[in-house]
């Protein structure tokens, strides 16, 4: 196996941080971002400390010039960028009477845009067999999602963006793939401000046909899956992780 150099952005909690532990464990170089600087630095700590290969950079990938600054030192140092993977991103409960122009815009710029910001300056850095995989949400590809419209829409312009991006990338030999979860135990999920909260599992386990909530390391184990040579003729395809609840609302 070649040692692969992966970019993971919101990797110091929750599916990032499960990404890049995975990644990790197959034996990659993972460069962990965040904005938040103690979790980032936790999971490294976590992987190296686990016989694993890591390091920590900050990102606000509201920012240009801080995410084309990293991707330029990142090839510096290690020549070339194999696998994207863009988490990073934030999903607040805004009624819509209550939207405000800035609420909008800057779920937009993050959920979407901060994944351009990432993307594009990495691009010639890639080489074939290249992958890219971006985080949309099962309520991007398929569900509404009440006082969270703004996050809805940033997710499905996440899937016009794999789409056009892998048809683009395919004649430089690069795949680009996304993947929606469904519900996951996340920090996200749990927090009663912006998700379902505490009684996640109570609330939302009934309606998924396997019963439970998706642990973040299943979610990792298809954006291994998609990232490595297996997938070697899949690209533009959005999977959708969610223990059947897509197919089994009716």
């Amino acid at each position: 196996m070649t040692k692969k150099i992966v970019i993971v952005t919101g990797a110091g909690i929750g599916i990032g941080r499960a990404v890049a532990d995975r990644f990790a464990k197959d034996g990659h170089h993972v460069v962990v971002t965040d904005v938040l600087d103690t979790e980032g630095q936790a999971t490294v700590d976590a992987i190296t400390q686990a016989g694993g290969s890591a390091e920590y950079r900050h990102l606000d990938v509201r920012s240009t010039p801080e995410a084309d600054t990293l991707v330029a030192d990142i090839v510096a140092k290690h020549g070339r960028i194999d696998v994207i993977v863009t988490n990073a991103g934030i999903a607040h409960r805004v009624p819509m009477a209550e939207m405000t122009d800035e609420k909008w815009d800057e779920t937009f710029d993050i959920d979407l845009k901060g994944m351009l910001r990432v993307i594009r300056p990495a691009l010639p850095s890639m080489p074939q067999g290249g992958a890219i995989i971006c985080l949309s949400s099962i309520m991007g590809v398929a569900y509404g999602w009440d006082e969270h419209v703004h996050y809805s829409a940033a997710k499905s312009g996440v899937v016009g963006l794999v789409r056009g991006l892998a048809v683009e990338c395919a004649k430089d030999g690069l795949r680009v793939n996304g993947v929606a979860p469904g519900y996951i135990r996340t920090a996200q999920l749990l927090s009663e401000q912006n998700s379902l909260g505490p009684n996640a599992a109570a609330i939302a386990s009934p309606y998924i046909p396997m019963g439970r909530l998706g642990d973040p390391s299943e979610i990792a184990s298809v954006i291994a899956f998609l990232a490595s040579s297996d997938a070697s003729y899949l690209t533009g395809q959005v999977v959708t992780v969610d223990g059947g609840l897509l197919p089994g609302r009716y």
